[in-house]
């Protein structure tokens, strides 16, 4: 016999048709790790996961690595619940979801190549003769997995739109000290613009690095380090110096970290297994979720309370 909870979504999808855990969690209003327990154990429920997951690092999660999205970011923004008795319907609603998921990647790339084109453009004015920087993009956007659920902005607390844009800026070793804090000007004055615009309200979070920094970085030897290493191995370019950007995949290479990177994503996944498998059975209370970063991260705390 179905509990309440139970009733209530498969009410609310036998309605409405499929929805995302987000849409669900709107008018199904219970606790998150009690929706998310109720879709997955529901013989009537079919809960289809979306995209791909990665490696994310994160101080709180015992080992660093753990996989993205969390839980609950994966059930609200790249799940499906559906009736388990029309699976079609289910991945009809699927198909459009990721879709969608996918042309959010695409603009916020987009948005970026924009922004780092002008950035290059500005700087070789100011900077003729110089070598030209390197912007790599990271995060989920490389993975087509980013999303536009407002979320609040570290800095401010106001709302942006969904995912941030991850910039790294390479410099040559060789660029003086003065025209590394004027390009550090530049690039801070395109993101607070991007910021502030609403019709673009979205976030930069950038860091501008020598290559002799990279260098430093890829002894792999403190959280911080592993952090930047991961960011420049999932990075792609978007703009500036081809040379600059195959220099620091070659020193990631050189230090054999592509292959500890592997090990920490595998690591993650198992534990990811684990903890799912907990909530599921119940085997967690809410500090222990909240301790140990299991259902949603440190960073994700004020969104989703």
């Amino acid at each position: 016999m179905p509990n309440p909870e139970e009733e209530a979504v498969l009410r609310l999808v036998e309605a409405k048709g499929p929805r995302t855990g987000l849409e669900v969690k709107r008018e199904v209003d219970i606790d998150p790790a009690l929706l998310w327990r109720t879709c997955q154990a529901s013989p009537g429920l079919l809960v289809r996961a979306l995209g791909k997951r990665y490696l994310r690092l994160d101080r709180r999660v015992d080992g660093f690595a753990r996989l993205s999205p969390s839980i609950l970011r994966e059930f609200y923004s790249y799940a499906v619940v559906g009736p388990a008795g029309d699976p079609g319907l289910v991945e009809r609603r699927s198909a459009e979801v990721l879709d969608g998921i996918r042309k959010i990647s695409r603009r916020k790339f987009e948005l970026a190549r924009r922004m780092t084109a002008e950035i290059t453009a500005e700087f070789a004015d100011e900077a003729d003769r110089s070598p030209r920087p390197c912007f790599i993009i990271a995060g989920d956007i490389v993975y087509g997995m980013a999303h536009d659920v407002p979320r609040p902005e570290r800095s401010t607390g106001k709302l942006v739109r969904g995912s941030d844009i991850d910039l790294v800026v390479v410099v040559d070793d060789g660029l003086p000290e003065a025209l590394v804090r004027r390009l550090d000007e530049i690039v801070h004055r395109k993101k607070y613009r991007m910021l502030i615009d609403p019709a673009v309200n979205e976030e930069i979070d950038y860091k501008i690095k020598r290559l002799g920094r990279i260098r430093e970085q890829a002894r792999f030897d403190d959280f911080k380090s592993m952090v930047a290493v991961k960011i420049l191995h999932e990075g792609l370019l978007l703009d500036g110096s081809r040379e600059l950007f195959e220099a620091v995949k070659a020193i990631l290479r050189e230090n054999g970290l592509p292959a500890r990177l592997e090990e920490l994503e595998k690591s993650a996944a198992v534990s990811r297994e684990n903890a799912e498998e907990m909530l599921r059975t119940g085997r967690l209370d809410d500090e222990t979720i909240k301790a140990t970063s299991l259902f949603y991260s440190a960073e994700e705390f004020e969104e989703f309370e």
